[in-house]
């Protein structure tokens, strides 16, 4: 599943794939995905390809996704205490999904899974100290791209059908002053 999202980003215009690429890496060490993270939601994946009700076993999870089993067992347990999957015992017995797929987006499931995606800490601190806050607006952006992308794709659409989110056309982007941030900035673009 991810490989094909690597795929599509890697002939996705330079800001894209240096913002998505690599595993979902943004600029060394401001955003990375864990391999925990990567597997659980193959896993949630390979869970909502089941059909609706059907439970599918760890070691099967684990064989479709590649993931190691002792750690498939291991995150299928945050998994089912996090509410994303239920299980059943038994010999007939495995995971099923607990969430809506048509509604449950990539977004939802990472920040379930790991908290607030690309999180922007306010820079008053710093201003009040007479320090700059001239980069405020930028990280303020660029989370706010990264949670549109991850926003714009549900399970169902990930995982069912193969679909993952491509900027269309080329990306661009409008300067405006610093002072300008957010919906400011978004209105001033159509003048």
């Amino acid at each position: 599943m991810f490989s094909v999202l690597y795929e599509k980003l890697a002939d996705a215009p330079a800001p894209v794939a240096s913002l998505l690429g690599k595993g979902l890496s943004v600029w060394e060490g401001i955003v990375e995905i864990s391999k925990k993270l990567d597997y659980a939601l193959r896993m949630v994946c390979e869970v909502a390809k089941a059909n609706e009700g059907d439970v599918i076993s760890v070691r099967t999870v684990a064989e479709k996704s590649k993931i190691p089993y002792s750690f498939a067992r291991t995150i299928q347990h945050e998994l089912v205490s996090m509410g994303l999957l239920s299980t059943m015992r038994g010999p007939h017995g495995g995971m099923c999904l607990e969430v809506d797929p048509e509604t449950t987006t990539l977004l939802d499931l990472v920040e379930t899974l790991e908290g607030v995606v690309f999180s922007v800490e306010d820079q008053d601190e710093d201003a009040a100290k007479g320090q700059s806050t001239q980069l405020q607006p930028v990280w303020e952006e660029l989370s706010r791209i990264v949670r549109a992308y991850l926003g714009a794709v549900t399970l169902r659409q990930l995982a069912v059908e193969g679909l993952v989110p491509v900027a269309a056309g080329t990306l661009c982007f409008d300067l405006v002053p610093c002072a300008q941030s957010g919906t400011e900035a978004e209105a001033s673009i159509g003048e």
